[in-house]
């Protein structure tokens, strides 16, 4: 049974809405529409939308739209680049004057503080979004490689493949633990909130979701320049089954020595150090270039 809507301003369900505009949702676009309004409103509590400034990517029909206006949300800038849901969202600013900015974009190339300056938005906002799934990773990595830090974000609250989230949270010496893993936790906190079934989309995915909170830390865990990092990390994981000694070959004529200096094992393979050691090993190839 479909949940009834429960926000009060004056638009029909969102059923009704995507019906009325033929609005289907794109396997193209990874579109995957939320219609249910107590989810909604959940993710919005989550993402702490009260009184906030929120930048929301993907809106669709703008079903997270309704709930983070409904949560309180001082203003809500929403970026879409279907054309075919301006029309919903449209419906939504109209409900709700003057706090609801649609811009239609591509979201992988919005320059995100011209964009809050042009608006006369300052300090940090926070992010939610139900992301495509096929552009989700590549714009949490664009935002985790920010070479302004803190960033623009106050917080991230965003809806990955439950695969994808597992990979972001993983810790050492587990299967999922990778490249993104490390990028993500020697910038920012990252947990898994709570999952949500295929049931809940529309069109249903073959998937299971999870809600993902990040917030980032003041700095990182340990020093490294970001370039070097990833450079380390490449290698490093690009042979994950190798020990160090092999795989940092890549970056490392000595790599052996290299691991030495950074005081690590060289029988040590990736998945098994720790943010800490990588910044060590990303320090000291940085002093041999």
């Amino acid at each position: 049974m479909n949940s009834p809507a429960i926000t009060d301003d004056g638009l029909p369900p969102l059923r009704e809405v995507i019906a009325a505009l033929g609005l289907n949702a794109k396997k193209s676009l990874g579109q995957n529409f939320l219609l249910d309004m107590n989810l909604t409103r959940r993710i919005a509590r989550a993402a702490e939308a009260k009184d906030a400034v929120i930048y929301e990517v993907g809106p669709g029909p703008g079903g997270l739209t309704r709930a983070l206006l409904a949560e309180g949300a001082s203003r809500v800038i929403a970026v879409e680049r279907d054309s075919r849901c301006i029309p919903a969202l449209e419906q939504i600013a109209a409900a709700w004057p003057g706090k609801l900015d649609i811009i239609e974009a591509d979201a992988m190339t919005v320059d995100e503080a011209a964009l809050f300056h042009d608006l006369g938005v300052s300090g940090p906002v926070r992010v939610a979004a139900n992301l495509p799934y096929n552009a989700g990773t590549a714009l949490l990595v664009q935002w985790l490689e920010s070479e302004i830090w803190p960033p623009f974000w106050a917080s991230l609250t965003l809806m990955f493949q439950r695969e994808v989230a597992e990979r972001i949270v993983a810790r050492p010496r587990s299967k999922a633990y990778g490249r993104l893993s490390v990028l993500a936790q020697w910038r920012a906190k990252a947990h898994i909130l709570f999952d949500i079934g295929p049931r809940a989309f529309v069109p249903p995915p073959k998937v299971t979701s999870s809600l993902l909170r990040i917030d980032p830390l003041a700095h990182p865990v340990a020093e490294a320049r970001l370039a070097d990092l990833q450079r380390v990390c490449a290698a490093a994981f690009g042979q994950r089954r190798k020990m160090l000694r092999q795989s940092l070959k890549a970056i490392a004529s000595d790599a052996e020595g290299l691991i030495h200096r950074a005081g690590l094992d060289p029988t040590a393979r990736a998945e098994t150090l720790s943010i800490a050691d990588f910044a060590a090993l990303a320090r000291v190839s940085a002093s041999r270039s």
